[in-house]
């Protein structure tokens, strides 16, 4: 039985779809990373049968709306003294800024540099995003 010991104070990403979690952990830096994490990979879950679930023993700012682009299932749990004292459940995010780079070649963002990519919901069902600037479509991987 594998054995992953509990975190005294950090932050726990959990409910990720197999597979996603992967990805979140680099876009997160974690490889990088001075401090104790965890990546999970296909555990047991009774809401998907399996899940990804990421264990950061340090307080990180984390962008909830880009992991809610990422993955719309993930719960952040804060951890202070071994126990939960915060629960987020997180959804497709109204907009997203610098996730996604716009694939339009004619789109300012792909001429001009430092400006910042930004992408608005359009269809929550979808999971479709439109670039902001020339309304080119984007699904999410991963619909809400």
């Amino acid at each position: 039985m594998l054995n992953i010991n509990s975190i005294k104070k950090g932050i726990v990403i959990d409910h990720i779809h197999a597979g996603l979690g992967i990805k979140i952990f680099d876009y997160l830096g974690l490889r990088e990373a001075d401090y104790t994490v965890a990546l999970i990979m296909n555990a047991q879950s009774k809401k998907f049968g399996k899940k990804d679930i990421i264990k950061i023993e340090n307080v990180i700012d984390l962008d909830l709306s880009a992991l809610g682009f990422l993955d719309p299932s993930i719960t952040i749990n804060i951890i202070d003294d071994e126990k939960i004292v915060k629960k987020i459940n997180l959804k497709l995010p109204e907009q997203v800024k610098d996730v996604l780079k716009c694939k339009n070649p004619r789109c300012i963002t792909s001429l001009e540099r430092d400006i910042v990519h930004s992408f608005s919901l359009v269809d929550k069902h979808t999971g479709t995003y439109a670039c902001d600037y020339c309304d080119h479509m984007v699904e999410s991987h991963v619909r809400g």
